[in-house]
């Protein structure tokens, strides 16, 4: 399995218009996405109130190419978003499980 974690951080002042986005659009699309395992959401807390990110859990990489394309290296995003995003990473990692 692999685990992917994306993370953004908004611009300045768009974190409130963000946060609609995320729990209304983000969260509902990645929980129902085919060849997701887990999706585990990450909302903005004090000390980093413009960021927000998730850890998702993929059952293959081929999965997560079914869903992103050939380049799942590179961070995605949703048009909509695309104005309220300063910065984002995205990166992979082998599931270890126990």
């Amino acid at each position: 399995m692999i685990m992917r974690i994306f993370q953004v951080v908004t611009r300045p002042g768009k974190e409130e218009e963000f946060g609609r986005f995320f729990h209304e659009t983000a969260i509902p699309l990645m929980r129902g996405t085919k060849g997701i395992v887990q999706v585990l959401p990450g909302a903005p807390r004090a000390e980093s109130p413009r960021e927000f990110s998730f850890v998702m859990v993929w059952e293959s990489l081929g999965a997560l190419k079914a869903f992103v394309g050939d380049d799942y290296q590179s961070p995605h995003i949703d048009p909509a978003e695309a104005e309220l995003v300063e910065s984002r990473t995205i990166k992979h990692y082998d599931l270890v499980e126990d």
